[in-house]
């Protein structure tokens, strides 16, 4: 996750001067309108990479990759279901993840609701 933060960051810091040039610098850093602006780029990021691939940089440098459980790529419903579903799961210290503990299949809440899997890869 930390690796893909970097590389989200950057593209957030492109969306935001695309912004700025749209608005010719009176863009309204509190409005609606630019806070759904991000949050639609930030779900962009990570649909194109589950749904072509299954694998973000940070999973790729993991040898990770999601998919849906009979082992093909995920869509991007799943993909706005996972991103969603992740969202809370991360937001509440982490324990969305932690049900990994406790699962009987070692899914998190995310893959849970989005009918995905993460799987390690061969290196």
């Amino acid at each position: 996750m930390f690796y893909d933060s970097l590389l989200l960051f950057s593209v957030l810091l492109f969306a935001t001067a695309a912004a700025l040039l749209a608005t010719k610098g009176g863009l309204d850093y509190h409005s609606p309108f630019f806070r759904t602006y991000l949050f639609l780029v930030c779900f962009l990021f990570y649909a194109w990479f589950w749904t072509h691939g299954g694998q973000t940089l940070g999973m790729r440098a993991w040898h990770l990759r999601v998919q849906r459980f009979d082992g093909s790529p995920i869509n991007l419903w799943q993909a706005l279901l996972r991103f969603l579903a992740a969202i809370p799961a991360w937001a509440l210290l982490g324990l969305g993840y932690l049900w990994i503990l406790v699962d009987k299949d070692r899914l998190a809440l995310h893959d849970r609701f989005s009918e995905s899997v993460i799987v390690r890869l061969p290196k």
